[in-house]
């Protein structure tokens, strides 16, 4: 594969980007989760949905997993027990929000190790080999998908108390 020139620049632009992007979802589920009274995370509108707990249990899980040694060991981690993380239980809310840390912490601890040079080398992850701009991504949609899903369960508890995260409408 060609080296382009600008290719340090555009990788480290890249890291910024995504460090940004990440900060902000991380932000957005905070803002939410501070509408929302403690009953409203372990709540779910059915059965077969999680609750807010249940995705921050398996958000922990999976990024303490996959970006703890990144860049030398598979990021499906042997001592992972990912079936646990969607058992449904009650935590007090700090001890919740001491799992979604640490899980944010092993991504930000990641993220700011890698340089440009990183990009294209190769992780694993269940024994698939990524880029490491590919194993960014890949969670990068996974991390969204969740978020929008603890976004959209607190604005349905939230109910007429509801702040707009975002542009509300007709505005």
């Amino acid at each position: 594969m060609s080296q382009h020139p600008d290719g340090g620049r555009v990788g480290a632009v890249y890291l910024e980007a995504v460090k940004s992007r990440f900060r902000y979802m991380k932000d957005l589920a905070e803002r939410a989760l501070a509408q929302v009274d403690d009953d409203a995370l372990t709540w779910s509108p059915d059965g077969e949905s999680n609750s807010i707990t249940v995705i921050i249990k398996h958000l922990s899980g999976n990024m303490v997993s996959r970006w703890t040694d990144f860049l030398t060991t598979d990021g499906e981690k042997p001592n992972r027990d990912r079936d646990a993380e969607f058992v449904e239980e009650r935590l007090p809310r700090q001890v919740l929000m001491e799992r979604w840390e640490r899980g944010w912490q092993a991504l930000f601890a990641a993220l700011a190790s890698l340089t440009p040079a990183d990009l294209l080398r190769t992780v694993y992850i269940r024994g698939e080999p990524h880029t490491v701009i590919d194993a960014i991504e890949r969670q990068m949609f996974h991390y969204s998908y969740h978020v929008g899903q603890i976004v959209y369960l607190a604005k349905a508890r939230a109910g007429r108390r509801w702040e707009s995260l975002t542009i509300p409408r007709r505005r």
